[in-house]
């Protein structure tokens, strides 16, 4: 697994069945205790309300950390759809991010579908005002350029692929790369082409780091 999606940004959405209303809070977190301090915090400052029923996924795929409650509304009917909703967004699941669906209570009992409906429904309303940020793990490599080439080059090797995360200048000109693997052959090639051999990648590690909107 080398991406995943996740939120662009923190996001409401709130809908209305019966007059019981329904608002979703989308924010990203990196670890379940801030993610259950996030639905503490709904719960706390929104005390009035009868029910916070969350979702949240945690780190890449094929199995991240995965956690539903439906806080008091009956079984399966809360948390586990608006989960499935995060699951399936757009076509892979999106990660890293904590969904809370507060309900005030409008006085008309709902169902079991009727409750599914709105809660999912909810959860989507806020992924779409919230977009879509796609992470890669990327190895992160270091190189030292003269001042003379440093800004053709750095133009270069973002066009091979390399996402150029800082430059620092002082007697040459350092760059911290990500490139994912698939692209480190052409940008190792580049670099050597582009220097006459005397550019070299040192690794620094590996991370996750957020690419741009989905």
């Amino acid at each position: 697994m080398t991406g995943y999606l996740t939120i662009a940004g923190d996001a409401e959405a709130e809908i209305e069945v019966k007059r019981s209303r329904f608002r979703c809070t989308l924010r990203r977190v990196e670890d379940e205790t801030t993610a259950r301090a996030v639905v503490e915090r709904l719960r706390r400052d929104h005390w009035d309300a009868r029910h916070h029923c969350s979702a949240f996924r945690l780190g890449p795929g094929p199995q991240p950390v995965e956690r539903s409650s439906d806080d008091g509304e009956p079984a399966g009917t809360a948390g586990a759809p608006m989960l499935e909703v995060l699951r399936g967004h757009a076509g892979a699941g999106v990660s890293d991010v904590v969904a809370v669906v507060t309900r005030w209570f409008g006085g008309t009992l709902l169902g079991a579908g009727g409750l599914v409906r709105a809660y999912s429904e909810a959860v989507r309303l806020a992924l779409a005002e919230a977009g879509g940020l796609r992470r890669e793990l990327l190895g992160i490599w270091s190189v030292a350029l003269t001042h003379d080439v440093a800004g053709r080059i750095e133009t270069e090797l973002r066009a091979a692929g390399a996402t150029v995360l800082e430059t620092t200048y002082a007697e040459r000109v350092g760059l911290r790369l990500g490139v994912a693997p698939v692209d480190l052959p052409r940008v190792e090639a580049l670099l050597a082409a582009a220097t006459g051999g005397t550019g070299r990648m040192a690794a620094v590690r590996e991370r996750w780091v957020d690419i741009g909107e989905s």
